[in-house]
């Protein structure tokens, strides 16, 4: 889906919003991976922004499907907005509150992502990443 709001084509003005669905298995990942380069080059990320991405969405669906329902699907909701992309993933679970936010894991997606953070219910959980190009990381 894209709603282009500016009509001389100005990437401020445009909103993208992808969504993949894949089987909540680790064989999978490579294709989400590419996914996530892909898009972050409609964006202009830089080779090394691209590859932080990737390596973040791995790491966040590592996280995740540990804790998924076998047979399940991992969702992944990718928005561009401007020089700024978010990426939603999530799966089904069952009675795991969230992710562990003091463990390796979460602080290698602090340290890729500009933003991170988790959402979950009694039956799903979600990783929220979000990276703007360009943005400097914190030291």
């Amino acid at each position: 889906m894209t709603d282009a709001t500016d009509v001389t084509g100005d990437l401020a003005g445009i909103r993208d919003a992808v969504s993949v669905r894949l089987p909540a298995a680790s064989a999978y990942l490579s294709v989400l991976r590419t996914a996530t380069a892909g898009l972050a080059a409609r964006l202009d990320f830089t080779i090394d922004e691209m590859e932080d991405l990737r390596i973040a969405v791995d790491e966040a669906c590592a996280m995740l499907l540990r804790h998924a329902v076998p047979g399940t699907d991992l969702i992944a909701e990718f928005e561009l907005t401007g020089q700024e992309m978010s990426i939603r993933v999530e799966v089904t679970t069952v009675g795991i509150a969230e992710p562990k936010r003091d463990d390796f894991a979460w602080m290698v997606l602090t340290a890729l992502a500009d933003d991170v953070d988790a959402v979950s219910s009694p039956d799903h959980m979600a990783i929220v990443l979000r990276k703007r190009r360009g943005a400097a990381r914190p030291a």
